[in-house]
């Protein structure tokens, strides 16, 4: 990399995608972002292509990838060929784990639901005191 091409610091990188400068350097770190050239005070010097590579990182942590799922796409991106169908195993698999989570939601959402239908209408049960009591009110199952 010359000087010519060398634009970013790790703040400037980390400003222009939206993230902390940890961030970058975690990625660094994990092997997400190759170790960038250092200027002779030891700061992280970055050309343009990091910008590129963060924004795609970025983009694939809002899709809830984790970093072993991204560091597996960069890898494929690395050899220039598009890494769609890595990314479909990946997705499929966050898909399925949204679903789950939908489908806890809608079982919590439920039981709330009912939860407040019997206090409206005065019919609840006695509650129960692992739920209902302040911790350590708890005498014989019953609150104090």
């Amino acid at each position: 990399m010359t000087a010519a091409t060398v634009t970013l610091t790790v703040g400037k990188l980390a400003e222009e995608i939206g993230v902390s400068s940890d961030a970058i350097r975690h990625w660094e770190r994990e092997g997400l972002f190759p170790a960038p050239e250092r200027s002779p005070a030891g700061y992280r010097r970055y050309g343009t292509e990091a910008l590129d590579r963060a924004r795609f990182i970025r983009a694939c942590q809002r899709a809830g990838l984790r970093l072993a799922d991204i560091a597996d796409l960069l890898a494929v991106r690395d050899t220039g060929s598009c890494p769609c169908e890595p990314a479909g195993q990946h997705l499929e698999r966050r898909i399925g784990e949204i679903s789950a989570e939908i489908a806890r939601l809608e079982g919590l959402r439920g039981q709330l639901t009912d939860m407040l239908r019997a206090v409206d209408a005065g019919t609840c049960d006695p509650p129960l005191p692992e739920n209902w009591c302040p911790p350590g009110t708890v005498n014989g199952g019953e609150c104090e």
